[in-house]
């Protein structure tokens, strides 16, 4: 009965309803109510505030949460590697990424898989590295594709190095040049993506003590790549997410030359689920052969 509470609890936090929880689970919304009632009475504080927009956890409800998708997921590797000994592989993954990633390496991936253990289960989530390590910390993802950097609380796997490059308008003074001095965007249009929150471009612009001009802050890579083709400003991103990209824009490597680390993080790979270490495995063995032929 336990596990089924907690089960109700955290699929009432991840689809911030009762009634979107009960889709999930088999159940019926009412069902899942009592669940989660029964297993704040039990613990004796409330763990979900309710309201007319659906639930969300209480910040005693955070720190819970986070306990019982571990238990939920050491259930989960039971159940795995119950079924890997008779011979079967079977169970749930849930990726986070940078959309680069996400579009870049990862479809291939995936298909590769899926088509080798046909009975593991991929979903994939996108985010800019801030939501990223917040879906980690709370372990509603088992692993994310990202950027690595010091300190790193988790395990990490490193893939690739990816440099940095600028992007301009086709006939900005430096396009037709070898390299873009990087202490020029201080005097450019800047664009920033990640709603202004581009961790791995922030931690440049702190390293050199560089404060460009902000002009435009964007959600996308490919928003902003598309305001730099009609002249508005330029930017600097790292190479894989340009890849196969169709703009009319100049991209020129940075002076001094930047990159940043691609990988995997997770909280434990000896710990992980079986159809994770697999997927892990199988991801890395995919990508760093691809490295070694150019990323393609």
């Amino acid at each position: 009965m336990e596990n089924a509470r907690y089960r109700a609890f955290a699929a009432s936090v991840e689809m911030g309803s009762f009634s979107r929880a009960a889709e999930k689970m088999n159940y019926t919304p009412a069902g899942v109510c009592q669940l989660v009632n029964a297993l704040e009475k039990e613990f004796g504080f409330p763990l979900l505030t309710r309201d007319k927009k659906g639930v969300r956890p209480t910040a005693d409800g955070e720190k819970i949460l986070v306990v019982i998708r571990d238990l939920l997921h050491q259930e989960d590797r039971l159940s795995q590697l119950a079924a890997e000994i008779n011979g079967l592989a079977t169970g749930k993954i849930v990726i986070g990424a940078y959309p680069s990633i996400a579009t870049q390496w990862l479809p291939s991936v995936i298909k590769g898989f899926h088509e080798a253990y046909p009975h593991i289960d991929v979903l994939m989530t996108e985010g800019i590295r801030q939501d990223l390590e917040a879906s980690l910390n709370s372990r509603s993802v088992d692993m994310v594709f990202y950027s690595c950097r010091e300190p790193m609380p988790y395990e990490w796997i490193p893939l690739a190095e990816d440099p940095f490059v600028a992007l301009l308008p086709p006939d900005h003074p430096f396009a037709g040049k070898e390299a873009y001095p990087l202490e020029q965007c201080q005097y450019e249009n800047f664009i920033m993506p990640a709603v202004g929150k581009d961790a791995d471009v922030l931690t440049i612009f702190r390293k050199y003590n560089l404060s460009p001009k902000i002009a435009y802050s964007t959600m996308e890579n490919f928003v902003t790549t598309a305001m730099i083709e009609q002249g508005m400003g330029m930017t600097i991103m790292n190479d894989l997410v340009t890849q196969r990209w169709q703009f009319n824009v100049a991209k020129l490597p940075l002076d001094p030359p930047q990159s940043l680390t691609l990988g995997i993080a997770l909280p434990s790979l000896e710990q992980a689920s079986p159809a994770v270490r697999r997927f892990v495995k199988y991801a890395v063995t995919r990508l760093t052969a691809s490295e070694q032929k150019g990323m393609q």
